[in-house]
């Protein structure tokens, strides 16, 4: 009988710290956190909730990973919006659609980092590359 995720959490207020342990080991195939009873029951609800509904998305996870860091800053591109930056002497124009679509040369991109790619030759954060990403003081 396959259990609902609700099921499987409410399932976690029942075992002892050392099926909590042998569940994440099971769960994530990654060595048990040091840390209490209550919060790896919480951790374990995460990881059930993230294996069934899906996780973070990549713009959370890379705002929260900023965030613990605390060394840069990335503005989110907004409808509308253009960004202009001038590489070989050329003004490139990107511009972000109502449709959150990103244009430049009269194509469609899927990121800025792509465009920044083309428009260099060498690999670059599309963010960083067009002024969005700042350094934060120390």
């Amino acid at each position: 009988m396959v259990m609902t995720v609700e099921e499987q959490i409410a399932r976690l207020t029942t075992l002892s710290s050392a099926d909590l342990r042998e569940t994440w080991t099971r769960l994530t195939a990654s060595p048990v956190p040091r840390i209490s009873p209550s919060l790896l029951r919480l951790a374990l609800a995460y990881e059930i909730q993230a294996r069934a509904l899906g996780g973070l998305s990549r713009e959370t996870t890379r705002k929260l990973d900023q965030l613990a860091v605390a060394k840069t800053k990335t503005s989110a591109v907004s409808p509308g919006m253009r960004l202009v930056r001038e590489w070989g002497g050329k003004a490139h124009v990107v511009t972000i659609g109502d449709d959150k679509v990103i244009r430049w040369n009269e194509r469609e991109w899927q990121s800025l980092s792509e465009v920044a790619r083309e428009i260099t030759g060498t690999r670059w954060s599309g963010p960083a590359f067009f002024g969005l990403k700042r350094k934060l003081a120390a």
